[in-house]
């Protein structure tokens, strides 16, 4: 789910804001102004995200494939605490209980992915499909849909099939693009008739980077300087050939949209008088989001990626830049293959000019010659890479509006995690996240951006990659000591019901009770969960004392018999 393109330690600083100015976007226009009070156009979509490795469990269920994340998962040392996704959730078995949730918190939309080697277990479409996955995934579309909640459905969210990266080294080898072209269009082909709205990849920065360059992620390969563009540019192609063939395949028929959800942090120039701050703050920009959006939107990688990386490889001797190279061809054929644009958002950057002599080695890292800062103040409620800056979000929002000509927008990812042993659901820190990351977004869209949805991530508390359990980002606690994986409602529950039943913020003293009636009703959940130990012991006695005691007992029968009957002979 996260970007987290950062670089630690970081640094503290002081801010210091004054004037500049730039045509296309106005670094000066910063406007820290108070809550804004008013709603969202009629027809907003409100809705809840997540993923199928990170939740549905069921890992080696009903002909599943092995995923990467399987593989990596299972590797010791690669996740926190050795946690795996293998149960996770148990989303698989509990997604009637899931949707009873959504309809209750009245989501408009519900966003979750098809996990790749549940319906194809080799990752091949003529090899085998899997038609218990099938069938899962059409009970839960089906049932979405008598509750009147929106499917969202995203292709690819990090599960890739671990045959294809053993036999072919996955996003590294260009066959990828074909294979997943395959899968998609048996998606289409098998739910396109219910599901109109399709995101081909998941924050492809995080696949290329942290599982191609940095191994923090699956498949956990560490190609500094090549493998990261190389999955990448595999990636671009492998969303315009799906986004093509819908086009001339299916859309007709089936009247739906496909786009990609990017996941970017907004990257402020610590000085906007300093042009070189300015220009690494564009920087920072264009090797995350501008990455993928720029030849999505106009057909080739951002001109800055292309000065720095070919610079830095000429400077280390090579014949050619590091960066791939699109074909006039290709170029054409990449651009404009977006119906909309999913936006996952978490956080902000302070970014100034840092040069990294070439010297060095490949790096992604050092490619971009800047460096990453936080200001101490920034709230910081649970990961630690994650810091509330709301304001971020908005100039986020109009950067890209200027970027790619005010493209339509859906927030596929915001939200905020919480430390690792708070168990209090009654969760202030995430309800002042929402709020004010949500009316940042309001006026960004009286700003003139167009966004048509919102997706709170997460719905529940789920595996959070290599941070395995530690990080929880749920609207719904998780009990994953307890077999059953039982839900419980933290008190952003309420809040953000009471967000989507009002469109919006209508008047100060509706909204400034909205937090207090919350956590009045979150009390009562915070006492079932003081009692899960007692739950969780009672767990114990029944599913391993009690059959160890009627074990021993069958036994000492058992030799009692045996020395009853010798004694008889």
């Amino acid at each position: 789910m996260l970007q987290r393109c950062i670089l630690r330690p970081y640094h503290l600083l002081t801010l210091v804001l004054c004037v500049s100015a730039r045509e296309d976007f106005d670094w000066t226009k910063n406007e820290r102004t108070s809550f804004y009070y008013g709603t969202f156009p009629t027809g907003f979509s409100w809705g809840a995200g997540s993923s199928a490795y990170q939740t549905e469990g069921a890992w080696n269920i009903d002909g599943k494939g092995m995923s990467i994340w399987d593989a990596f998962a299972h590797k010791k040392g690669k996740i926190f605490s050795n946690d795996t996704g293998d149960a996770s959730c148990e989303g698989y078995y509990k997604f009637k209980d899931d949707i009873t949730l959504m309809k209750d918190m009245k989501l408009n939309h519900y966003r979750f992915s098809i996990s790749w080697p549940r319906i194809l277990p080799s990752g091949l479409k003529s090899e085998h499909i899997n038609e218990r996955g099938i069938k899962f995934y059409e009970d839960l579309i089906n049932m979405l849909l008598d509750n009147k909640i929106t499917p969202v459905v995203t292709l690819y969210h990090w599960d890739l099939p671990q045959v294809l990266q053993e036999k072919y080294g996955g996003w590294q080898n260009a066959t990828m693009v074909n294979y997943f072209n395959d899968f998609a269009n048996l998606c289409f082909e098998r739910f396109g008739n219910k599901v109109k709205n399709w995101i081909t990849f998941n924050n492809p920065w995080s696949i290329a980077v942290e599982g191609y360059e940095t191994g923090e992620h699956a498949p956990g390969l560490k190609l500094k300087g090549t493998g990261a563009y190389k999955a990448a540019h595999h990636i671009i192609k492998a969303h315009a050939q799906v986004w093509h063939t819908y086009d001339m395949k299916w859309r007709s028929k089936q009247k739906g949209l496909v786009g990609i959800s990017l996941t970017a942090d907004w990257g402020e120039p610590v000085d906007i008088t300093n042009q070189r701050d300015i220009e690494a703050a564009e920087r920072y920009f264009q090797f995350s989001m501008g990455w993928f959006a720029t030849p999505i939107f106009n057909g080739d990688y951002p001109q800055v990626m292309k000065d720095y990386i070919g610079r830095k490889s000429g400077q280390q001797g090579l014949g050619a830049s590091r960066l791939p190279v699109f074909s006039p061809q290709e170029k054409s054929y990449i651009k404009g293959t977006c119906d909309f644009l999913g936006l996952g958002h978490f956080t902000t950057r302070y970014v100034t000019l840092k040069n990294y002599p070439s010297g060095l080695g490949d790096s992604y890292f050092a490619d971009r010659d800047l460096a990453e800062l936080v200001d101490p103040q920034w709230p910081d409620p649970g990961s630690e890479w994650l810091y509330s800056v709301p304001w971020g979000f908005r100039r986020l929002l109009n950067f890209v509006k200027t970027q790619y000509g005010n493209p339509m927008i859906y927030v596929t990812e915001n939200g905020v995690s919480e430390k690792m042993l708070c168990t209090d659901l009654c969760d202030d820190w995430r309800m002042q996240y929402f709020k004010d990351y949500i009316n940042e977004m309001l006026k960004a869209m009286k700003d003139g951006v167009n966004v048509k949805g919102y997706t709170a991530w997460s719905l529940l508390d789920n595996f959070e990659w290599d941070e395995g359990f530690s990080e929880r980002f749920g609207l719904y606690y998780v009990d994953f000591r307890s077999k059953n994986k039982p839900r419980y409602p933290k008190a952003s529950v309420q809040f953000y019901k009471r967000i989507i039943s009002s469109n919006g913020f209508p008047n100060q003293r509706e909204v400034e009770s909205w937090k207090r009636k919350a956590v009045e009703t979150c009390s009562s959940s915070n006492q079932l969960l003081a009692a899960d130990p007692l739950i969780g012991h009672m767990e114990m006695v029944t599913e391993i004392v009690v059959p160890t005691v009627c074990t021993l007992c069958i036994l000492l029968s058992a030799v009692f018999l045996m020395f009853l009957l010798r004694g008889r002979l």
